[in-house]
């Protein structure tokens, strides 16, 4: 385990590079003893940062949650972040590449919550119910730790690389749709760059909500009514560059469109 200053150092160096959009040497190489555990305190603590700034937290992100990402990324288990009001881009949003480091696009479904969702024995029927509607999202990954050779604690530490996401219009109770086929054709300056469907995701994209909620009482917490659950992508990540037109088809939950500048 990291020690308490070790820990608060990491989250400085992590809230700088966020604020100057640079990137630091990998955690791990650093102190390659450091735990999970000592990544979500390091992510608590600039999340806690965040919050005494006047950030608002509006939901979490669930990441690595498909076979896609985590053979994209090596890393073979999910990991969750936070998310907060100023990150949070309609479809048809302008958005800043300098903003972010490393910058790719991933297709995914959010949640918006209902009631409160709460382990430890959390099912996927107990999320549906909790779920209020669930609506398209891309989100926009930001990486700020060197990605050759990272771990899981690198990324649980840097906020599990959450960015920003896009939202789109059309939403959907759960018991309006089969949210395992809602697919996403994801296109760059008009070419399709990838596909694929949101039962890619556990299985069924709202597994991962009830996942989240087992993990979060593990830490004496639950997921609380109103907030956005990112539920993790069904298509490998995107890079993306200033200029680039996004669009992604979600078939009956319609399209998201965005511009980076």
């Amino acid at each position: 385990m990291l020690s308490a200053e070790v820990i608060a150092q990491i989250a400085a160096e992590l809230a700088r590079a966020d604020r100057e959009h640079t990137v630091i040497p990998r955690i791990t190489a650093r102190w390659p003893e450091a735990t999970i555990e000592d990544s979500y305190a390091i992510q608590g603590v600039w999340r806690d940062t965040q919050v005494a700034a006047g950030r608002t937290l509006v939901g979490r992100k669930i990441g690595l949650t498909s076979k896609a990402m985590q053979q994209a990324t090596g890393i073979t288990e999910p990991d969750y972040g936070v998310m907060f009001d100023d990150t949070v881009h309609e479809s048809g949003a302008e958005i800043p590449v300098d903003h972010f480091s490393n910058v790719r696009i991933e297709v995914e479904l959010a949640f918006v919550l209902k009631h409160p969702l709460e382990g430890p024995d959390c099912t996927l029927d107990d999320a549906l119910a909790a779920i209020d509607y669930a609506v398209p999202a891309l989100e926009v990954l930001n990486s700020h730790i060197e990605l050759e050779g990272r771990t899981i604690v690198d990324t649980i530490s840097d906020n599990a690389a959450y960015g920003a996401m896009v939202l789109g219009s059309v939403r959907k109770r759960p018991d309006e749709i089969d949210l395992r086929w809602v697919p996403g054709v994801l296109s760059r300056n008009g070419e399709i760059e990838e596909t694929g469907v949101a039962a890619g995701v556990l299985g069924h994209p709202a597994t991962g909500v009830a996942w989240l909620a087992n993990k979060f009482h593990q830490h004496g917490a639950r997921l609380e009514a109103g907030e956005i659950i990112l539920a993790g992508s069904f298509t490998r990540p995107m890079w993306v560059s200033r200029g680039d037109e996004v669009l992604c088809d979600y078939g009956p939950m319609g399209t998201i469109a965005c511009r980076f500048v």
